[in-house]
């Protein structure tokens, strides 16, 4: 995970921040989550929310408002300082640079979401497993897996190594930890998958 987070630092450091992104790039980012990824959060002000993969807050600045709590996980400590100065007037808002896998979470939660992060976790296995344990039961599991199929990002100043996903791979996983009513969502440059806790 050390060369994810040196990747994302380097982003930060570039000047990228999704947050302040204008309305036509936030449209083009849309296509791997938007309404449809948001909506089948169902968000609202009972429910404890955890992202994995919260980058700056691209997808925070769209909930934070209507959970009860928030808390957003990522590897990149300066992405993670970003998001802390973007959202540091909600107070129901928690942001922690961790990896997902190692970390210790104190809480469980009623949704748990994800969108472009799994292709950095190699053992998605133990990330299912690990979402299963930490979600409450009936709680909602939604995730965006990129459509593409490459082993590596390549920004023209950092290149790192990826573990694509499939929506088949994903499912037979989340089969296996007993979730229930697995859905797959095909969107233009994405699948968006959920599942239920029970």
């Amino acid at each position: 995970m050390n060369e994810v987070a040196k990747h994302y630092d380097l982003l930060i450091e570039n000047g990228n921040d999704p947050v302040l992104d204008s309305p036509a790039l936030s449209q083009y980012m849309d296509k791997w989550d938007g309404q449809k990824f948001i909506k089948l959060l169902n968000v609202d002000k009972n429910k404890n929310i955890l992202e994995i993969g919260c980058g700056t807050g691209r997808i925070a600045k769209k909930i934070i408002d209507y959970c009860k709590t928030y808390v957003g996980i990522d590897v990149s400590r300066k992405t993670i300082q970003v998001a802390k100065k973007h959202f540091n007037c909600n107070s129901n808002a928690i942001f922690i640079c961790g990896n997902f896998i190692d970390y210790h979470f104190k809480e469980t939660y009623d949704v748990i979401y994800s969108t472009l992060t799994f292709m950095h976790i190699q053992n998605k296995k133990a990330a299912l497993g690990k979402i299963f344990e930490l979600l409450k039961h009936n709680g909602m599991f939604v995730l965006s897996i990129d459509k593409n199929q490459q082993n590596f990002i390549d920004t023209g100043y950092s290149k790192i190594t990826v573990f694509p996903d499939t929506p088949k791979e994903i499912c037979e996983i989340l089969a296996s930890y007993k979730f229930n009513n697995i859905t797959v969502n095909e969107i233009e440059f994405a699948y968006i998958i959920s599942a239920i806790r029970i």
